[in-house]
């Protein structure tokens, strides 16, 4: 069944179109918002309204963009209105789950750990832009539009959320450096 025909049929509720096109697109829609949150529990609510947005939506979908593109900005809206709606952003905290629905990759764990970290450390509207910008791949016009601000704000809070992303990974990289010594002179 072509993309189309499954997007159609699923626009008329048929539940196996509708359980298709959530088992190729989940993963995507679940790693979007799991960035955005930066919590595990809060993706899966956010995702979850993502998908109820999706479908309700779908016969609308005229088909102008790839499906993935059009999900895809679903998921980003959905996780910007819930972090409007809480107001601030949640902790990282608490066990992670048995299964995580994101296919595996070959990653440096180390790397991603730190920074995740630093990325934590950095206000919020640049954290959303550097998100957006250098992860989601967004361009800082459609950032303007997705969070209400000046694409000329969009390239300021990149700029500066990168520099502040550097010194504080540098200011690890010399900690981490100094603890090794420390570790060596013993």
């Amino acid at each position: 069944m072509t993309e189309q025909r499954l997007i159609a049929e699923a626009a008329r509720g048929d539940p196996v179109a509708v359980r298709t096109l959530y088992e190729r697109y989940a993963p995507r829609v679940y790693a979007v918002v799991r960035r955005m949150a930066g919590d595990d529990d809060l993706a899966q609510d956010w995702a979850q309204e993502a998908w109820i947005g999706a479908f309700r939506a779908l016969p609308g979908f005229r088909g102008e963009s790839r499906f993935s593109t059009w999900i895809h900005r679903i998921a980003v809206n959905a996780a910007l209105q819930s972090l409007r709606k809480a107001g601030t952003r949640d902790r990282r905290e608490g066990d992670m789950p048995d299964q995580i629905p994101v296919a595996p990759r070959t990653r440096d764990v180390l790397l991603e750990d730190r920074l995740e970290e630093a990325l934590d450390q950095v206000p919020e509207g640049m954290r959303k832009v550097i998100i957006l910008h250098d992860v989601e791949g967004y361009t800082h016009e459609e950032i303007g539009e997705l969070l209400g601000i000046n694409p000329g704000t969009s390239k300021s809070q990149l700029f500066k959320g990168r520099a502040r992303m550097r010194a504080l990974l540098r200011g690890r990289d010399a900690a981490d450096m100094e603890g090794g010594r420390e570790a060596w002179s013993i």
